[in-house]
């Protein structure tokens, strides 16, 4: 009895060393999820501590192997999306634009899943009860509605993010590749040297790694 309840207690301690360490090396991201990542890591995470804590029959080695092989499959996970635009629409999905200069895209919501109840509801949240008024509102990859009024100044549109460029916004801004190529030439950076790029007021804003 007293060496099943050291078993236990060893098992915990290892499952609060693995979360912790999952905490610090992939960022604070998984204690507010915005992400499919996110949220599966904590998922599986939790199942698997939950679910082999009290099973006897796993050992500590087994128990440590599976926490460790899970932390190796997240890291992975996310390196990929953070450096690969096709892996991360699979798996992340995209930002889509759901009203745009006061017009709903019905389709595009219906297609992600965004009920009319839903987007008047998400509306109603944010303080609009007109959506003509609304230059574009869109559905985040963790279901949130972030909106941009018509009489907002200085509109904020991220062309690059974690070096990669984002070709919707660029559209959205009227660009094409060809511009932004020429804009990074003139700073002689590449699209992986920048950590971050924004659109605003007509300037390109860039935050290098």
């Amino acid at each position: 009895m007293v060496l099943q309840y050291g078993d236990l207690t060893l098992k915990f301690i290892i499952g609060f060393l693995f979360m912790v360490l999952q905490i610090n090396l992939f960022g604070r991201g998984n204690i507010a999820p915005t992400s499919a990542i996110d949220q599966l890591q904590n998922y599986v995470l939790g199942g698997i501590v939950g679910g082999m804590i009290y099973n006897s029959s796993i050992t500590i080695l087994q128990f440590s192997l599976v926490l460790l092989i899970w932390t190796l499959v997240v890291f992975v996970a996310k390196f990929l999306t953070n450096h690969n635009n096709l892996f991360r629409k699979v798996i992340q999905g995209d930002p889509k634009v759901i009203v745009k200069n006061g017009k709903i895209d019905v389709n595009l919501a219906l297609k992600n899943g965004l009920s009319a109840n839903d987007l008047s509801f998400k509306l109603r949240q944010a303080g609009i009860m007109d959506v003509r008024n609304v230059k574009r509102a869109v559905f985040e990859r963790n279901g949130q509605l972030t909106i941009i009024m018509k009489n907002e100044d200085n509109l904020k549109y991220p062309v690059i993010l974690d070096g990669q460029i984002d070709h919707d916004e660029l559209e959205a801004i009227g660009k094409d590749n060809d511009w932004i190529e020429n804009e990074l030439q003139k700073r002689g950076l590449e699209a992986s040297d920048i950590y971050m790029a924004n659109y605003i007021s007509g300037q390109l804003v860039v935050y290098k790694y």
